[in-house]
């Protein structure tokens, strides 16, 4: 039953100027909206956590301004018309970045990206974040890039560029569950360490004072037989150099490109796809959302098995939204970054 008595006023970000380099502060204006009453089937929700990912940086200029500013986020339910979703319970959508939404479970959220709202299963020991993370898009991303595009056989060898975001540490893990021989690539020393020490790479680079073919060979001097890109750029141009005949390339981002003011220049690809007859796929994970489920059931049990560990990078306030998308731009997280309402 509806048992709200006060009047709710939304916070959020709209954006109002197409991100130039990083995205700033000055690109954004935070308003308020004021939330009338409930509707049959309608639940109001509070964001506790919000998700933050590259694509908000690449996806934006797509959309005629001034537009709400788009992402996942995790929220609890303080008011409601609907059976299914009683006040206390937690759930999962496309609400973006702001602080309360009205809406009616039984349809898409019609700013959202068309996935279902997603009511958060019990999740204990864990916490109710990495709903947003490793039993969200990001895992399921990593879940079908590996298991749908790449494809590996158990011994094959797979490199992970991202390696430590949240997607890339996702998808070695799950490669090494396979029975793969794992590389990843990441940009500092730290993070190679935390691959291999925690996380249980075989090897780890840091793109940025490797001699990538070197490192490669030295490592996988047979060649290299999928690679999960997340980076794009002149280090994918060294690494599908790097490949066996029939390889397979699972494409899912090019954050190396993402902040570039001026169009991406790169090397000429064409010359070594067609020579090794190599595969490469790009992908929406969207296209797997009748699988969800069972990825959030698999990853979980894998979880709880220890053999898939998860790391959050959590920051403070909504009106840190901003520095938070910005330092994961420059790659300075491990893991999923997260912001905490």
């Amino acid at each position: 039953m509806n048992s709200r008595n006060v009047q709710i006023r939304a916070r959020k970000y709209v954006l109002t100027k197409y991100y130039n380099g990083e995205p700033k502060e000055s690109d954004f204006e935070i308003v308020e909206e004021e939330l009338g009453e409930l509707n049959e089937n309608e639940i109001l929700v509070q964001a506790l956590y919000y998700s933050i990912d590259p694509y908000m940086r690449a996806h934006m200029h797509l959309h005629k301004l001034p537009i709400d500013m788009i992402g996942r986020q995790l929220a609890k339910v303080i008011d409601s018309r609907h059976n299914a979703y009683p006040i206390g319970c937690y759930v999962v959508d496309s609400f973006g970045w702001r602080s309360h939404t009205i809406t009616n479970p039984n349809v898409p959220y019609p700013k959202g990206d068309g996935l279902p709202l997603v009511r958060v299963p019990d999740v204990s020991p864990h916490p109710l974040s990495i709903s947003l993370g490793i039993l969200d898009v990001p895992g399921y991303t990593a879940h079908f890039g590996i298991t749908e595009i790449c494809k590996p056989k158990a011994g094959e060898t797979i490199v992970i560029t991202g390696a430590a975001g949240a997607v890339g540490s996702h998808a070695g893990q799950i490669a090494k569950i396979l029975g793969c021989k794992v590389i990843g690539f990441a940009g500092s020393a730290k993070k190679c360490e935390y691959l291999v020490n925690e996380l249980g790479f075989d090897h780890a680079f840091n793109y940025k004072d490797a001699d990538i073919i070197e490192a490669l060979m030295s490592v996988a001097p047979n060649g290299v037989d999928c690679y999960f890109d997340n980076v794009g750029g002149d280090l994918s141009y060294k690494i599908m150099r790097q490949m066996k005949r029939n390889g397979r390339v699972a494409v899912c981002g090019s954050i190396s490109t993402y902040n570039s003011v001026e169009p991406a220049k790169g090397s000429v690809l064409q010359p070594i796809i067609a020579y090794k007859e190599l595969t490469l796929k790009g992908f929406l994970v969207y296209r797997w959302a009748d699988r969800f489920e069972n990825s959030t059931n698999t990853t979980l049990k894998w979880v709880n098995e220890g053999k898939l560990k998860y790391k959050e990078e959590i920051y403070y306030g909504f009106e840190n939204m901003v520095k938070a998308l910005n330092s994961i731009l420059r790659g300075e997280n491990i893991g999923k970054a997260i912001v905490k309402a």
